[in-house]
């Protein structure tokens, strides 16, 4: 029962019993009783005037509480003239400011905070209390739609302490998780961000150094040798016996050597002093075809059949026709040599997209040797350079373009182009 209407009964029976009493005391003296009764009337005009000061407010006050727990903190009451609920009054008045105060302070971190995250570069995951992902901004949709295998590795990461993963041996990502409070429970958030273009530009700042030392070297080497050694085969007179002819055979297969070692320089250098990409419009089809005749006799040796599926409207784009060539002569030889004997290399040209795809049944990438495909002088063959998907490499950033090698099942793998 409420404390109103406790009051209200209980003004209520104590004024009847007066009332009865009155009656029966005062019953034969008239002005008493007349008397009496004003008495109690009065005392029912008191108790009404207490109830307005003491209950009204009881009841102002629980529609306050009842707005905190709606979330309204706008609901505040005048004063009312009696200092003891007054106090009161103010002391509400006061703790609602408060909560207007603290919640708009909040609502304005919280949009801040919101706003900040939804416009980062740096791509940021928010996990609720399970581990899973809840929350993700627009960056870290993007790296995942592009490398969905991370978020398996993301797991994996420990608090507080920084991993660089390698995805697809292309894309390269610095990843840290960190924690924070959320109602009382430890969650979890991770901060992640490409560094793809930092990694490659320090790769290529390292090689190109030790590839033109070594270019410089070689030549400073080679070419006084070749001169010495070619200066004595042409002084016959020096050759006049039969038994120098081994020496002379010795000494041609020296500058022979030479001639390789010149020859396997230039094809580093070829990689450090690759020009930006000198683009005008070019039919992709036309290339393709050139490329394919070019490999053919080559694919032919080994029965490795090409397969065209372009169709014969000619494909535009802006791209450096040299280059683009010689980095899908690479991938080609490099499907060639990865099937061995009897097989096919599709080109396949998804025009609505843009992308070429370029599709092999040979041998496949192996486990170890994915996420360092792309790395200078790395390579799976005992007499490779390792500079030939490097130089595929540099070939598409310079254009732009984002590509990604893949064995998706035993007998196919793809090598995947966006050429737009």
């Amino acid at each position: 029962m409420k404390l109103k209407v406790k009051y209200i009964l209980f003004i209520a029976v104590l004024l009847s019993i007066c009332l009865v009493l009155s009656y029966l005391i005062f019953e034969a003296h008239k002005i008493a009783f007349i008397l009496s009764e004003l008495l109690i009337i009065g005392c029912a005009l008191v108790a009404v005037q207490l109830y307005k000061q003491l209950i009204q407010p009881i009841s102002n006050l629980q529609q306050g509480i009842t707005a905190i727990k709606d979330q309204d903190f706008n609901v505040k009451f005048r004063p009312t003239g009696q200092p003891e609920v007054d106090e009161l009054v103010e002391v509400y008045n006061r703790m609602i400011d408060a909560l207007r105060i603290e919640r708009t302070a909040q609502q304005e971190q919280h949009f801040f905070l919101e706003k900040l995250i939804q416009t980062s570069p740096t791509a940021i995951i928010i996990m609720d209390f399970d581990g899973d992902l809840k929350q993700i901004n627009p960056k870290a949709a993007e790296i995942l739609k592009a490398a969905p295998a991370l978020e398996a590795e993301l797991r994996h990461v420990d608090t507080g302490v920084p991993k660089v993963i390698r995805v697809d041996g292309l894309r390269t990502y610095k990843i840290q998780k960190s924690k924070f409070i959320d109602r009382g429970f430890e969650r979890r958030f991770i901060m992640m961000e490409e560094v793809t273009a930092e990694i490659f530009e320090a790769e290529k700042n390292v090689y190109s150094k030790v590839i033109r030392m070594m270019a410089h070297e070689v030549n400073n080497t080679v070419g006084p040798v070749n001169s010495i050694i070619a200066s004595a085969l042409s002084f016959k007179a020096l050759w006049s016996s039969n038994d120098a002819e081994l020496l002379q055979q010795a000494l041609q297969v020296a500058i022979d050597r030479n001639q390789n070692l010149n020859h396997f320089m230039r094809n580093f250098a070829d990689l450090v002093k690759l020009p930006p990409a000198n683009k005008h419009q070019i039919d992709v089809l036309k290339l393709l075809k050139s490329v394919v005749a070019l490999m053919q006799f080559t694919a032919q040796e080994r029965q490795v059949e090409f397969i065209l599926e372009t169709g014969e409207e000619p494909f535009l784009i802006h791209a450096d026709a040299q280059q683009l060539e010689q980095a899908i002569i690479n991938i080609l030889k490099n499907a060639v040599e990865s099937i061995g004997h009897n097989g096919c290399i599709k080109l396949v040209l998804e025009r609505t997209v843009g992308q070429l795809k370029i599709i092999d049944n040979g041998a496949g990438i192996k486990e170890q040797d994915r996420d360092l495909l792309f790395s200078p002088f790395y390579s799976t063959k005992t007499d490779g350079q390792g500079i030939g998907l490097t130089l595929v490499r540099e070939i598409f950033l310079n254009h732009g373009f984002s590509f990604s090698l893949k064995t998706i099942k035993p007998g196919e793998t793809v090598f995947n182009i966006h050429l737009r």
